[in-house]
């Protein structure tokens, strides 16, 4: 009792609640083990569909990283308490795409602030002003910091099929700037003999948008590090409608991001 009254007062009451439903322990012969609570277990059960066609065992190495990512990154509310559901599908978009790299982790990313609706230039949430921006990445003094709208993260894992995720397509974005800078060409994960070919495919995809022979979101067309996010959101998203509609631009994001 007096151990976790000592845990109680050293943590903040809405943080200790987090880690209460986040890291409950199991123990086996050797060691405690921390492991997600049902309680997360069912949200991404019920919100992430790339977590329910996982095999058992991939589950199991999902909710890990999922934990482990949510011990790195700092995720607060701006008008909003951040609940349990939110905490869930964020770590979701981030482990996503980066799934397949067991060892992998967001060097460039440090906290993340959730706005209740979709913001402007000048980070506002309230009032007549435009409001348009559903996520973003910081740069320069915002820096390894992101800010995502709680309604556009919603909005992704509730329309799982339409190809739009707001927060995996910022994440692609981290992964594109790994390398340091935000162009549409994840360095890190392209072999130096594919930079130029896959270059040249996004020029090519770029122009099918522009003459309305694609179905890929027309923000693609802003710059090659859009497209590149648009593009993988979709993969991610409705692999098999994106095999199906784009072979050639499926496989080359197959291959950069590992996926089977």
């Amino acid at each position: 009792m007096l151990g976790k009254l000592f845990i109680v007062l050293l943590i903040p009451a809405a943080i200790y609640i987090v880690y209460y439903l986040l890291n409950r322990t199991a123990k086996n012969s050797k060691a405690i083990k921390r492991v997600l609570s049902d309680e997360g277990k069912e949200i991404l059960q019920q919100e992430v569909a790339y977590y329910r066609n996982l095999s058992e065992a991939d589950k199991l190495e999902f909710e890990s990283r999922c934990l482990k990512f949510l011990d790195s990154v700092h995720i607060e509310g701006v008008g909003l308490e951040v609940e349990l559901k939110d905490y869930m599908m964020i770590a979701a978009s981030a482990i996503i795409p980066i799934f397949a790299f067991k060892n992998w982790h967001y060097p460039n990313l440090t906290n993340i602030m959730v706005y209740p609706a979709h913001f402007n230039a000048e980070y506002q949430f309230e009032g007549h002003t435009d409001r348009n921006i559903m996520g973003m990445i910081g740069e320069g003094a915002m820096n390894g910091q992101m800010i995502l709208s709680k309604s556009a993260l919603e909005y992704g894992f509730k329309h799982a099929l339409d190809g739009q995720n707001t927060a995996i397509h910022e994440f692609v974005h981290l992964i594109d700037k790994t390398d340091g800078s935000v162009d549409g060409i994840p360095e890190q994960l392209l072999d130096k003999t594919s930079v130029v070919p896959f270059m040249n495919l996004i020029r090519q995809e770029i122009d099918k948008i522009r003459q309305h022979k694609s179905d890929i979101d027309v923000y693609g067309m802003t710059s090659p590090a859009e497209f590149f996010a648009v593009a993988s959101e979709y993969f991610f998203e409705n692999p098999a409608k994106f095999q199906k509609n784009h072979p050639e631009l499926y496989h080359a994001l197959s291959e950069i991001f590992e996926q089977s």
